[in-house]
């Protein structure tokens, strides 16, 4: 990743395609100002304790002109069914986006198994 475009913790999986840990409200509106277009949510709500609603997030990401989707893939094997379904998704969402996960691992995975198709 260009360490200059996205100033959070993030991975470029691809062009415009970048992975990162939990996002907090404020992390929206530091990636809006950076041009981020759409974000995916790949947890639950609920997961673990302080992690913010997907509602909650969808909703500031919509104030600051982001599509937000949350698309939530359960931690352990990933079905290909999700992997087809995911990739879907993907394809429509406006670039840069940006795609999330508790640590950014679960969504590296889906994204990786997804290329694969």
């Amino acid at each position: 990743m260009r360490q200059d475009y996205l100033q959070i913790k993030a991975l470029e999986l691809a062009p415009q395609v970048y992975v990162c840990g939990q996002l907090f409200e404020h992390d929206l509106k530091l990636v809006a100002e950076q041009g981020v277009r759409s974000i995916m949510n790949n947890r639950a709500d609920n997961e673990s304790v302080g992690q913010p609603l997907s509602a909650d997030l969808a909703k500031v990401a919509e104030e600051l002109g982001m599509t937000f989707v949350q698309y939530p893939v359960e931690p352990g094997p990933i079905t290909s069914e999700d992997v087809a379904a995911f990739a879907k998704a993907c394809e429509e969402l406006e670039r840069p986006l940006l795609i999330f996960s508790r640590s950014g691992a679960r969504s590296t995975k889906i994204w990786e198994l997804a290329e694969s198709i």
